[in-house]
């Protein structure tokens, strides 16, 4: 047992506090400190006279031959009586903790060995070939359901005819698919061709006004993004159901605000109204016509064109002015167009 003592006033005694369980010795009071000075000077005084917490914490002793008469202990010998018991539970904490360290080390081994015999969540793909002969051999073990983001505008017919070599069959096999194109298609006569094909087979094809970026979601399973502005340089192979789950929501949004091609596939005036609200809010943000080109899937020239018009619409006579009059004026305050089924 340690007694406690904490500063008080002269007059009052130390408090004798029992506790057990926090035997870190307090500041002695000043009462205390000048009977051990005394002590110290005389060499004893009486046991009646000494504070309680100057016998418990060592610095005073009473010796079996003089009852009744305390003697001072130089501090260096009393520390031990206190230091001693703290050091041995500062031993006991300081095995403890090595105890622990080496048992989570020994579980990081177990986790970190498990872990490696795990299949990893995606593989990095390089090269256009090695890129392309893994996405024909995944999309043609595809089951049920193929899910397509296609950023860009028109496709070349060659490439258009192998796609439907591989199309048409599937969708007659009945696995479902869906394909998400920018509204730029709309005005590429073999582009539409084929979406024809397609959809005439079973195939759903919905255009947007932008698509952030190409991707291809095959029975929800294994998904596969590009990783550089140059798609066909490296891509990603994705099969954490975690992130292939996000990705499909994703796409499941974007679907849901694109605009179906059913009957006829000809440009309407609400599409060009579209493509003309993407690339006027483009120009207010300081976009370039050749950056708009590149994420709407046109050709800049046609970008060109429409901030032309919209320059002679507005009577602009520099594009720092055309922003401003596009922002001020309400033109891109029409209602938000509604996908259809």
């Amino acid at each position: 047992m340690i007694m406690r003592c904490t500063l008080v006033n002269q007059e009052q005694a130390c408090p004798d506090t029992d506790t057990p369980d926090d035997p870190e010795p307090s500041a002695l009071c000043e009462r205390a400190l000048q009977v051990y000075r005394t002590a110290v000077a005389v060499q004893s005084i009486p046991r009646s006279e000494t504070p309680d917490c100057l016998i418990a914490l060592g610095l005073m002793s009473e010796l079996p031959n003089r009852p009744g008469l305390a003697y001072p202990v130089p501090p260096s010998t009393a520390s031990g009586f206190v230091l001693r018991p703290l050091e041995k539970r500062i031993a006991a904490y300081e095995e403890e903790a090595q105890s622990t360290r080496a048992t989570f080390a020994a579980l990081e081994t177990v986790y970190t060995e498990a872990r490696r015999r795990e299949k990893p969540g995606y593989s990095l793909l390089r090269g256009a070939s090695t890129i392309s002969d893994v996405l024909a051999a995944a999309v043609d073990a595809c089951r049920t359901e193929l899910l397509t983001a296609q950023p860009g505008g028109s496709r070349s017919p060659e490439l258009l005819e192998r796609a439907l070599e591989r199309e048409l069959p599937r969708l007659r096999a009945g696995i479902s698919q869906r394909t998400l194109y920018q509204h730029a298609v709309r005005f590429d006569p073999p582009t539409v061709a084929y979406i024809e094909q397609i959809t005439g087979a079973g195939a759903h094809v919905r255009t947007a006004a932008e698509i952030f970026e190409r991707l291809i979601i095959i029975d929800r399973e294994v998904a596969y993004i590009p990783v550089q502005d140059e798609r066909s340089s490296t891509a990603l192979e994705i099969r954490q159901p975690g992130i292939v789950r996000y990705l499909v929501q994703v796409f499941d949004h974007l679907w849901e605000h694109a605009v179906a091609m059913n009957g006829s596939l000809r440009r309407s005036a609400p599409i060009t109204c579209d493509v003309q609200r993407t690339i006027l809010r483009a120009v207010v943000s300081g976009e370039t016509d050749e950056s708009i080109a590149r994420r709407i899937g046109m050709s800049r020239r046609s970008v060109a064109e429409h901030v032309r018009k919209a320059s002679e619409q507005l009577g602009s006579n520099s594009r720092a002015q055309l922003g401003y009059l596009i922002a001020t004026t309400g033109l891109l305050d029409a209602p938000a167009r509604r996908s259809t089924p």
